[in-house]
């Protein structure tokens, strides 16, 4: 049985909080658009719009039909043939942003529909427009709601950033995948990287508790 190389895991160590900086870039500028994407999209299902309604179920529809590896696929090789060329860095954000998205329109419109139909009657009743009830009335009220599903959305976001690595982006996992197939030692850098992740979602679920207990 071959002993565990420390060695490469001290060489890999450096280039893996590389790869940690470039994962923590992509997580926090898709967690930042998804959450703009998924707010704006949840409230519009909740408009009472037709159309618009059916759009964001179209959109929701699709994000939960598709594996999140396909969508990647799909933004990375669509966009040029639509003569937009960006980074493969900017093609991972607009992914992620654009999954995470589908998922808290969904946290959205359930927290808010999770409020008693009496909020609404009393704020309809003083004189309050639907949009009023739901931005200053709805709203604030189902924030508490959100946050347990949305801590676990962006979980599931920063585990799926992994993905990226596909298309050739230095982010954590793939900076693993580099040392590998330089030093051949899979073993010892899959558990580095399973270290790694374990971190990163740690502080995540505790900045989750931190902020509930603040909104409790």
């Amino acid at each position: 049985m071959n002993e565990f190389d420390w060695g490469t895991v001290w060489y890999a160590i450096p280039y893996m909080l590389m790869g940690t900086w470039v994962t923590l870039e992509i997580c926090l500028l898709s967690i930042l658009f998804g959450t703009l994407v998924g707010v704006v999209c949840g409230l519009l299902s909740l408009s009472g719009v037709r159309p618009v309604q059916w759009l964001v179920r179209a959109y929701v529809y699709f994000v939960r039909g598709t594996p999140a590896l396909v969508q990647v696929f799909l933004i990375y090789f669509a966009l040029p043939q639509v003569g937009i060329y960006i980074s493969a860095f900017w093609c991972g954000v607009i992914a992620l942003s654009f999954n995470a998205g589908a998922f808290i329109a969904e946290i959205v419109r359930a927290s808010v529909e999770s409020i008693d139909a009496g909020q609404t009657e009393a704020a309809m009743a003083i004189g309050m427009t639907h949009r009023q009830s739901l931005l200053h009335i709805l709203l604030p009220q189902s924030l508490r709601r959100m946050t347990p599903p949305l801590t676990n959305e962006l979980i599931t976001l920063v585990k799926g950033s992994s993905l990226l690595s596909v298309i050739s982006i230095t982010e954590l996992t793939r900076s693993g995948q580099v040392i590998i197939a330089e030093r051949f030692t899979p073993f010892e850098i899959y558990m580095v990287l399973a270290v790694f992740y374990l971190v990163l979602i740690s502080i995540l679920s505790r900045l989750s508790e931190y902020v509930e207990k603040r909104l409790a």
